[in-house]
């Protein structure tokens, strides 16, 4: 089994440095051109049997031009939505206090936020279920950068500033395997 792990395309938010969690927005023109190349990249691959992705519009959208080139269907998994930053939803990436509450692991964010905690609980149980549901097919994950970096401690060991600096483009595709720890 590999599991697959992509962003979405480009946002207006993404290009404008914003904040936008669970903020519902769709993909920017740039970001249907990046999905339209993550369709060519993932039919390059041969080997994806199963898609899984985000209920936000931006994962979906991208999600769903990948399908039609590989010609399968998309499963949503409501784990996979980013982050809720709460009230810095909307606000610039640079607004006093954010990155100091995404490293609050323990603390959610403010006026109805998760903490990191609470995003790594439910992404680490899409991983399991996958693997145990899907244990003889590859899985492609469509996402957001947030639940691309709590996949990727999945998978490895990370320090704080590992986590924090973690970064994964737009339709940027990562692949696990081999590296698959054992399930309980």
């Amino acid at each position: 089994m590999k599991l697959y792990v992509t962003r979405h395309g480009e946002t207006a938010y993404n290009k404008q440095d914003i904040v936008s969690g669970i903020t519902d927005i769709p993909l920017a023109e740039e970001g249907l051109r990046q999905a339209e190349k993550l369709a060519e990249i993932c039919a390059g691959y041969g080997d994806i049997d199963r898609i899984l992705a985000s209920p936000m519009r931006r994962a979906q959208q991208t999600a769903h031009i990948v399908a039609e080139r590989l010609g399968l269907d998309v499963g949503t998994d409501e784990r996979l939505r980013e982050w809720n930053y709460g009230s810095f939803e909307g606000k610039s990436r640079l607004t006093p206090g954010f990155s100091e509450a995404k490293a609050a692991w323990g603390c959610r964010m403010p006026d109805g936020g998760e903490s990191v905690f609470q995003v790594v609980q439910r992404t680490y149980n899409v991983i399991d279920d996958v693997r145990q549901k899907f244990p003889q097919e590859n899985v492609l994950l469509v996402c957001h950068g947030g639940i691309c970096r709590v996949i990727d401690s999945y998978f490895h060991d990370m320090t704080l500033e590992r986590f924090m600096g973690f970064f994964m483009g737009n339709c940027e595709v990562r692949v696990y395997e081999d590296a698959v720890p054992a399930l309980p």
